[in-house]
């Protein structure tokens, strides 16, 4: 099952059928060599195995839906957005890695690739937990109340954050300390909106897993925000 999201740039979703590619990662894009393509198979394997843990979970619950969160949710819209947040994280930190050979540039990338990565598998577990498919028939953000302006679709139908086509093609175009500073502004932006999709969701989910995870995103990318900022400063 493919999402008809085409408009979100290099981030799609899809079913866990397609492997690699429904975590967003992308054959192309991979780094090469033996350390770093060894750091891609890592990644690929940390959320095979938050989602094996997801679905022994469900077995472990019983499976039990009778209080599951409705299609329409917070819980629910929060879940599959913020995969899809989550897997161009993923890309651009790959993106990254492959172009720099500054240690502090790859150590950053490779942690947000590897907590992103889980994190998405996580919320994949929950999907099939509560019996929703992956992709809504809502749009984007469509689960955010009215208090939560940042939080909000942009103009174009894209989530907060998120980095256009073009945006992207320039990251890859790059290399060395140019390809760095492209990746520390993009990764500013879509930390901030990553950070106002999960303060709505802390405010709005009726779920106790989505608030605590929500939570821990939002503090966790608001620390990398400063982080990101020293990173680039250092590097103007």
């Amino acid at each position: 099952m493919t999402s008809e999201r085409d408009d979100l740039g290099a981030t799609t979703r899809h079913d866990v059928a397609d492997s690699d590619a429904g975590f967003g990662l992308h054959a192309d894009d991979a780094p090469r060599g033996s350390s770093v393509g060894a750091s891609w198979a890592l990644v690929a394997g940390a959320a095979v195995v938050a989602l094996l843990l997801g679905v022994l979970g469900t077995l472990w619950l019983g499976g039990d839906r009778s209080s599951a969160p409705s299609d329409w949710s917070a819980d629910a819209g929060f879940a599959r957005d913020m995969q899809t947040h989550h897997h161009q994280a993923v890309e651009m930190a790959f993106l990254v890695y492959a172009r720099t050979e500054d240690a502090d540039v790859r150590t950053l990338a490779y942690d947000i690739a590897t907590s992103q990565q889980q994190q998405a598998g996580q919320m994949y577990a929950w999907l099939r937990l509560w019996g929703l498919p992956q992709t809504g028939s809502r749009e984007p953000m469509a689960w955010v109340g009215g208090q939560h302006a940042d939080a909000h679709a942009r103009p174009d139908g894209t989530m907060p954050g998120m980095a256009s086509p073009a945006q992207l093609d320039e990251l890859r175009a790059a290399s060395g300390v140019e390809a760095e500073r492209i990746f520390l502004r993009l990764m500013i932006d879509h930390h901030r909106g990553g950070v106002a999709m999960a303060d709505a969701a802390v405010a709005e989910a009726g779920t106790q897993e989505v608030r605590t995870l929500a939570s821990a995103i939002a503090s966790a990318q608001t620390s990398e925000i400063r982080l990101l900022e020293s990173m680039l400063a250092e590097r103007s």
